[in-house]
């Protein structure tokens, strides 16, 4: 990995909500993942997501930017090693999350990067409360905002992904924080 940025842009959650989240399709598409009904970071909830995204005025939309290096793109990786490097850099979204946990007041709400990684196994999955509900946020994806479109049209960048053994020019975490509660 040659280089980390950190890309961000505040918008009005108002616009934000109106242009980007759909929480039905959303829902359907965590639907089919295998973190649904299996992590207390993702749906379904005992909240209805419409209540969170209406009580901040404001959105920072935070990325994280990974470009890999020239080698690192020239090689094909089989399926365990690229599997391995995503893993690796999906242990890192622990680490960026503190960047959104720094800003953080009693007045926001930081949006995790993606489906909660905190713990090894998730307690949901044993029907066991959150072990650290200080630390659970919810991210973008899972409130039912549109994550691909955000980025390409607040940045200018696609979500890409690695495929037929090869990593993507560069990867994009997002997460953000919510905030000037109303």
């Amino acid at each position: 990995m040659v280089n980390i940025s950190k890309l961000t842009a505040d918008v009005n959650v108002s616009e934000y909500y109106d242009k980007y989240v759909d929480i039905e399709k959303f829902l359907e598409i965590c639907k089919e993942c295998d973190q649904y009904d299996n992590n207390w970071g993702c749906p379904p909830f005992d909240f209805d997501p419409d209540e969170i995204w209406n009580s901040y005025n404001k959105l920072k939309i935070i990325a994280f930017k990974f470009d890999f290096s020239q080698e690192e793109l020239d090689r094909t990786y089989t399926p365990n090693e690229l599997n391995f490097i995503i893993k690796r850099l999906e242990r890192m979204k622990v680490k960026l999350m503190n960047d959104i946990y720094a800003l953080e007041s009693e007045d926001s709400l930081g949006l995790f990067i993606g489906h909660c990684n905190l713990c090894m196994k998730c307690t949901k999955t044993i029907g066991m409360p959150c072990k650290m509900p200080f630390k659970l946020r919810y991210s973008i994806e899972s409130l039912g905002g549109d994550v691909d479109r955000t980025i390409e049209d607040t940045f200018g960048y696609k979500i890409i992904y690695a495929k037929d053994g090869k990593l993507p020019e560069y990867m994009i975490f997002v997460g953000g924080l919510l905030y000037d509660k109303k």
